[in-house]
């Protein structure tokens, strides 16, 4: 585990050892570029924007960052936005198409679907199955850090949704 800024991230020895072998001012410019990232998930992040962030070039700022971070900086964003709809589902009484704006997505379909390719449930199922844990185990999660907590049920993306979606279509099961 690694931890920045108050969040623990899962490391891999390879990301680790790609991230002790990024210089360390590209690497600050990264870690700029994804904190901006992290305090507005729900804002759009291309490329451009991200790499003038960085004060990089577009093409060096994707490479690097999949590099240093072990995943591409759309995907990184995703796992941002549904740690946040898996928060406010949990947490809130907004209405699921509230949550899906609110988090970024720009029609409660992709939202819906996408989040589904991820956790393998639905918005409501998911929500429901927050509720439905017993009152004692969301009493000791509580005392759980945030930060370990987040890491702890933070959606794996190790493939992309679309490969994801089109391994399942073709019944492709992964090793």
């Amino acid at each position: 585990m690694r931890h920045h800024r108050g969040q623990m991230t899962k490391a891999s020895p390879a990301s680790t050892s790609a991230l002790l072998q990024t210089p360390p001012d590209l690497l600050r410019r990264l870690l700029r570029a994804k904190d901006r990232m992290d305090a507005a998930s729900q804002e759009a992040w291309p490329i451009a924007r991200l790499a003038r962030v960085s004060n990089v070039s577009a093409t060096h700022f994707a490479h690097a960052f999949r590099e240093a971070f072990g995943l591409p900086p759309h995907r990184y964003l995703l796992t941002r936005r549904i740690e946040r709809a898996l928060a406010l589902l949990r947490d809130t009484e907004l209405p699921v198409t509230d949550i899906a704006f609110q988090t970024g997505w720009e029609s409660l379909g992709s939202f819906g679907r996408t989040f589904r390719d991820i956790t393998g449930l639905s918005p409501s199922a998911a929500r429901a199955q927050a509720r439905a844990r017993a009152p004692e185990q969301r009493r000791t999660l509580a005392l759980v850090p945030a930060c370990f907590l987040n890491a702890a049920q933070r959606p794996a993306l190790d493939i992309a949704v679309s490969e994801k979606r089109r391994r399942e279509a073709a019944g492709i099961n992964r090793a």
